[in-house]
């Protein structure tokens, strides 16, 4: 299987220009036409500027102005240059009543390839979509009898309609896809999915490295993949580790070795970096595993049982069982993937299904080399009112425009017909660079494939309604302990150390929406404590609480509905004296008292005002949500804990000395593996260091010695 490659996309970016009037703009192949609510002729622009007036043109207006009037776009070009193309824009309206003039509007509108964007009277986008000739597409929204409510009732709530125009389609598909993530449409079907899907990378140092990888691929390895998960890499790699026995280890440790790690002894390394294996022969592993992860399990298994005979020909018989177990390992692998091609095809299994109460679910399965990797569920958001035709065609163009796309995509919904199918198709292809097959199934496995998605699909629906029934019946609870009347929001601290260093607090947020209640990663913040008694926990959690509830104070940030605090009677009494002082005391908090021996189930809830501390049942559901959000703030806090105390063990020491910075710490990280290597080295070893030298030697050994 070839080494899949990130497809070079050209991006594009918006700018108003100062220096150039409109009709200059168009003569540039950019469009920029203002067409303003009872104002036909777009005669003025913000602030009453004539527009007209080539003398006075319109001044920059900044990036995070997105959507409004005279706003910019910059969007990153990955390994090209930047194209201009200037938006049609739209005053913001002095008097909402006067109804949006469509037909004087469209007639200012190009014939050209880009991506419109629908705007309400609050400057709200409605919708962003992209069009092949932007004129033709945008005029179909006005007809007088529209085909789908869900898109006449936007129309009725147009304000006005920003477009760009690009040089391509495809450009036109990357811009509508940066939008659409940015601003998060009401009436566009929505894809949370922006992570890079891992990959097995093999490198191409002389005993080259098999391991885990994610983000962007460059040309000094071999990658493998994409896979749906990071466990689907990880029993790949154990797979690869047992049957081929190549190195994974960094190479600031490989390089540093002296006698063979544990994965040598238990036979998952062939010990490369002491010289155990003849450098040919670990070689020739590397290209078995190569061809194994290509789908070539055949060839691989032909190899070995050739190499199998010619051993036990020249009475080798121990080699000779090496490779036997070898190939009894590979027949295994082979037994147990049912859903293995005959064929070494890339491609994608895309099942598009819905439930009864309108909730959709894509499940994306991954082929590779004849190999199925398995699947990953994704839920879009707006989606209720959208077919599965049309979620599959959101999906498609939202994923693909990210993520590297395989030889043939199989879908159980197919795709439009006509004009609109056609587009899609070609919006694929442009992207691509290449015809990309997409269609339902036709061969027997292919058949099989799409079915498994599809009940795989069913099942993740099943699942998520009975997380989402859970959590409601969870939240309820809660509330009905506290006797409050509803939570939308809670807030959780929690205070992270060792012995004082390091000291790290986490604020982690739940959220309760409608099927998407849980936690809000995205929403999460660590603050590092500083400027107290190092230990002591109340004026963490005081300074913590005083700095994430400031903003909210002053009305800016975003307020609770209920603040937890990880700790008892001290830690509660430090959180509500700082939400005194910022005049917060109405916003209901609580502490979580760990039981005795801190045995799950046996909290108390701690309350500010001095009354008995509370302890549910431990099966109670209010009890079962506070100790998952409880807990989730314990992960974040040790995680950043752990990295900050990491960080600072490993380069302290060397910040102390004089002219070393950051890419000397590495390089000499690099070349002794950690600081017990520099510590071991001695100055000609340390001055032999690229950038370091006979003096800067000196002084690093005086620091260590």
């Amino acid at each position: 299987m070839p080494s899949p490659e990130t497809p070079r996309q050209s991006l594009i970016s918006e700018e108003v220009s100062s220096n150039a009037a409109p009709d200059n703009d168009l003569q540039a192949g950019t469009s920029k036409v203002r067409a303003q609510r009872g104002d036909p002729e777009g005669g003025k622009g913000e602030g009453g500027a004539s527009r007209d007036n080539a003398g006075a043109p319109p001044a920059s207006l900044p990036l995070a102005e997105m959507g409004q009037p005279g706003a910019s776009e910059a969007l990153d070009v990955p390994g090209g240059s930047t194209e201009s193309a200037q938006s049609t824009e739209a005053a913001v309206p002095a008097e909402p009543a006067v109804p949006f003039d469509a037909k004087t509007f469209l007639a200012t509108v190009p014939e050209l390839p880009g991506v419109y964007r629908m705007i309400d009277a609050a400057d709200t986008v409605l919708y962003v979509g992209k069009a092949k000739n932007l004129r033709k597409r945008v005029s179909s929204y006005f007809q007088k009898n529209h085909p789908s409510p869900r898109i006449a009732l936007m129309v009725t709530k147009i304000a006005r309609v920003d477009t760009t125009v690009t040089r391509t389609e495809a450009e036109a598909l990357l811009l509508e896809n940066n939008l659409i993530k940015r601003l998060s449409p009401r009436y566009n079907i929505l894809f949370r999915d922006d992570k890079s899907y891992p990959y097995i990378v093999l490198t191409r140092d002389e005993a080259p490295r098999l391991g885990f990888h994610r983000g962007s691929l460059d040309r000094k390895a071999d990658y493998f993949g994409p896979f749906p998960s990071a466990g689907a890499v990880r029993d790949s790699l154990h797979l690869l580790q047992k049957m081929f026995r190549l190195r994974t280890c960094e190479n600031s440790v490989f390089s540093n070795r002296s006698r063979p790690c544990l994965l040598y002894q238990i036979k998952r390394c062939s010990g490369p970096c002491v010289g155990l294996i003849d450098a040919d022969d670990y070689r020739e592993d590397v290209r078995l595993a190569a061809l194994f992860l290509q789908g070539r399990q055949q060839e691989v298994i032909a190899r070995l049982t050739r190499a199998m005979e010619q051993a036990a020909e020249n009475l080798a018989f121990e080699q000779a069982a090496a490779y036997r177990d070898q190939i009894q390992s590979l027949h295994k692998v082979q037994d147990k993937q049912f859903m293995e091609s005959q064929r070494e095809e890339d491609l994608d299994v895309v099942a598009v299904v819905a439930d009864e109460g309108g909730m959709l679910c894509v499940n994306l399965a991954m082929v590779r080399g004849g190999r199925h990797l398995g699947d990953k569920p994704l839920f879009p958001s707006n989606a209720a009112d959208f077919t599965p035709a049309e979620a599959l065609a959101a999906f498609l163009t939202q994923h693909y425009a990210l993520h590297p796309i395989p030889g043939r995509i199989l879908v159980n919904v197919a795709p439009a017909e006509g004009e609109e199918g056609e587009a899609l198709l070609a919006e694929i292809a442009a992207i691509a660079g290449r015809p990309v097959p997409v269609g339902l199934a036709r061969y027997e496995t292919h058949k099989v494939w799409v079915e498994l998605a599809e009940q795989n699909a069913r099942l993740a629906l099943a699942a998520r309604r009975n997380t989402i029934s859970l959590q409601g019946k969870r939240v309820e609870a809660l509330a009905e302990v506290l006797g409050v009347e509803a939570i939308q929001r809670i807030e959780c601290f929690d205070i992270s150390h060792t012995q004082g260093e390091a000291t790290v607090a986490s604020c982690v947020v739940w959220m309760s929406e409608e099927g998407k209640g849980g936690m809000r990663r995205s929403e999460y913040r660590r603050f590092n404590i500083t400027d107290i008694t190092p230990g002591d926990d109340y004026a963490a959690i005081r300074q913590a609480v005083s700095r994430r509830y400031d903003a909210v104070a002053t009305g800016e940030g975003v307020c609770p509905d209920l603040i937890l605090i990880d700790g008892g009677k001290g830690q509660l009494a430090m959180a509500h004296d700082a939400l005194v002082e910022l005049g917060l005391t109405e916003v209901p908090h609580l502490g979580v008292a760990k039981g005795e021996g801190r045995k799950p189930g046996l909290e108390s809830l701690v309350f500010p005002d001095g009354r008995e501390p509370l302890q549910l049942p431990p099966e109670h559901p209010a009890l079962h949500l506070i100790q998952e959000i409880r807990d989730e703030a314990h992960r974040f806090a040790i995680s950043g804990h752990r990295a900050k105390r990491a960080k600072t063990r490993i380069t302290s020491r060397l910040e102390d000395v004089p002219g070393i910075g950051p890419k000397k710490r590495k390089a000499l990280i690099t070349r002794f593996g950690g600081l017990q290597g520099i510590a071991e080295a001695g100055v000609d070893q340390l001055a032999a260091v690229p950038g370091i030298g006979p003096e800067l030697a000196e002084k690093i050994h005086a620091v260590f010695h």
